[in-house]
């Protein structure tokens, strides 16, 4: 790959295709509804067991319910809140920074994230509410990471205990969901960022909770509480305003008319109104209607198969519990059918029987998952049959049971799965976030469906498949955590080599390298004003996104290669393993346990053109 930079601009352009899909025939149309029929049906009746039947956890008061899954969320996260700044991170330390200067201007700055040098209300796509958050935990406790990870706890707990009071709105094992909901990679990965996804999901569920709890008997405070609820989720990621259209939904089928509980769904209608006046008058434009243009423009041209398929191969990969449990919801036959679909569409994605489209790779080599397709294929098949499952439990689960609760999950869980695979700009683990607790609680009902008694057997199978999940789920945050400390780590070691050089240090990418790099001095290239002059350097990562190039009246010549050795046996973004926790541009998998690559750092110095 250096050698692709160093000899022009071909890594930043140009796409490798594969060839086009095979046509399915209409015998193999009919065998899939087979399938899906198979599937969708019980194999037993939906009968709740009886309460003396439940496991002793699911007999604990809420209290040691509570404090058991606050202990473990911490016990889990907080090895990790020393970890570097990583990925999107630094937008959000910038906007809290810009905010506690100017409060009500938040995206009053400039940026150089992309190629050039732009307005940041132009480059975030996202509303403001976790910098403001931030803004707060960095004027009390100062700018380093600890404090900022440890502050972003908070979300990550709420959203577990949030969880778990839900659940007990929908199945007699609460507690038994939200460890299915804390022990998943989406889950803690997500929760060791100080972005603003975890924030967005916890606001999601207590406004479900509050709405639930105030309709019927109807109480004001709690449909209220839940709009606010509502509009803040919306303040912290746009798709928190889904909710909207879903409790809507819900209270339809269960009260079947109209009321006045539809005066507090205007409650975050109107905040984001509010909201959109408020930027279009200080920036020229409506932020979340750029947010829509950035998904369309960005999409890619991956056919409706490839996205779907990846996909799910994030949604199973991301809700690993469900994957853990999934021999005890389902039949052997199942299952069997389940995985050898899933294996065919693993290799027709390695093979390149289905087009990937765009991918970090292919500007390397056609087919990139060939070299390691039986450990790759494995795993893709695995997750691709984890996301049918979970898609599985919410169709289910409506078509045994047909009531308000089961609408609910199954269009919570389906409605952020076409999100993820049909409207967003990238198929990413962040996406799929926000379906994990309804999963979690689909889960624990199929398990009570399936199970008349909880025999010693079936709850030691039950802890394992989740203590299985949790320790799979902790390895892949560690795996990102070592990512992220290896760009701050690269960025020290580049200063540190460069600090007795003459010449400005400069740097290509973004992230935390990004972070780091500007930290220690450092200058970012900046594509429509290159100010790089002979003698100067400039760093180059290798596995980083949106390079902006070399000025052409300049050459430049290796200096030297910095390579850092991962040893973490698992990778979040490497296309090399197929893993694109971030984005499915680096690979079809959300994560990927195998020999990480190192990560390598290529330092470059600027001579005239001879």
């Amino acid at each position: 790959m250096a050698s692709t930079i160093f000899h022009g601009n071909s890594i930043f352009g140009g796409w490798a295709k594969l060839r086009e899909p095979p046509v399915i025939s209409r015998q193999h149309a009919k065998t899939t509804r087979a399938i899906l029929s198979t599937l969708m049906w019980p194999t037993r009746p939906a009968t709740a067991p009886p309460p003396g039947d439940i496991p002793l956890v699911g007999r604990w008061s809420s209290a040691y319910s509570y404090a058991f899954l606050g202990v473990l969320t911490v016990a889990c996260l907080l090895p990790f809140s020393g970890r570097a700044l990583h990925m999107d991170d630094p937008l959000f330390v910038f906007a809290a920074r810009q905010i506690v200067q100017h409060p009500l201007d938040p995206y009053g700055f400039n940026v150089i994230w992309y190629e050039s040098l732009n307005r940041m209300a132009d480059v975030t796509m996202n509303p403001p509410l976790a910098c403001y958050y931030g803004a707060a935990v960095g004027r009390i406790a100062g700018w380093s990471e600890r404090p900022f990870h440890l502050a972003f706890l908070a979300p990550a707990l709420a959203l577990i205990l949030g969880t778990y009071r839900l659940a007990k709105h929908f199945t007699r094992l609460p507690l038994l969901a939200g460890l299915a909901t804390l022990l998943t990679p989406g889950i803690l990965v997500s929760a060791c960022s100080v972005m603003c996804d975890t924030m967005m999901v916890a606001l999601w569920v207590w406004a479900v909770i509050l709405w639930i709890e105030g309709l019927e008997p109807r109480k004001s405070w709690y449909l209220a509480g839940s709009g606010v609820l509502m509009a803040a989720g919306a303040l912290a990621k746009y798709f928190g305003a889904v909710l909207i259209l879903l409790l809507a939904a819900y209270s339809l089928a269960r009260l079947r008319r109209f009321g006045s509980w539809m005066w507090y769904l205007l409650i975050p209608v109107g905040a984001l109104a509010g909201y959109e006046l408020w930027t279009h008058a200080l920036y020229g434009q409506s932020l979340l209607a750029n947010a829509v243009h950035f998904a369309h423009a960005n999409r890619g041209h991956a056919s409706r198969l490839t996205r779907t398929l990846v996909s799910l191969s994030f949604t199973g990969g991301c809700t690993l519990s469900v994957v853990a449990l999934c021999p005890l919801m389902w039949s052997r036959k199942v299952l069997g059918i389940i995985a050898a679909g899933s294996t065919l569409a693993a290799a027709a994605l390695i093979f390149g029987w289905v087009n990937l489209a765009e991918q970090f790779a292919n500007k390397l080599t056609p087919h990139p998952l060939l070299a390691h397709w039986e450990l790759i294929g494995s795993q893709l098949a695995l997750f691709i049959a984890g996301g049918v499952f979970t898609l599985a439990l919410a169709i289910a689960d409506y078509r045994s049971r047909r009531d308000p609760d089961s609408l609910l999950l199954g269009l919570w869980v389906v409605g952020t799965f076409v999100f993820v695979s049909l409207l967003n700009w990238t198929i990413n683990a962040r996406s799929v976030l926000p379906l994990i607790p309804a999963a979690a609680i689909l889960s624990m009902r199929r398990l009570e469906t399936m199970h008349r008694a909880w025999t010693r057997s079936l709850i030691l199978q039950v802890a394992g498949g989740l203590m299985v999940s949790g320790v799979l789920s902790i390895w892949v945050a560690g795996a990102d955590t070592r990512l992220a400390n290896l760009a701050r780590e690269a960025a020290q070691s580049i200063r540190g080599r460069t600090s007795n050089e003459v010449g400005t240090l400069w740097y290509e990418g973004h992230w935390g390298f990004q972070y780091y790099m500007e930290q220690l001095g450092a200058l970012s290239v900046d594509a429509h004003d290159f100010q790089i002059r002979p003698g100067d350097l400039v760093a180059v990562p290798e596995n980083n996104l949106r390079f902006a190039g070399f000025p052409p009246d300049m050459s430049f010549q290796k200096e030297a290669v910095l390579e850092l050795p991962n040893p973490s046996g698992a990778a979040v973004l490497s296309w090399q393993l197929g893993a694109g926790f971030y984005s499915s541009y680096w690979g079809p998998l959300p994560f990927a346990f195998g020999p990480a690559p190192p990560e390598r750092y290529i330092l470059m110095r600027a001579s005239p053109v001879r």
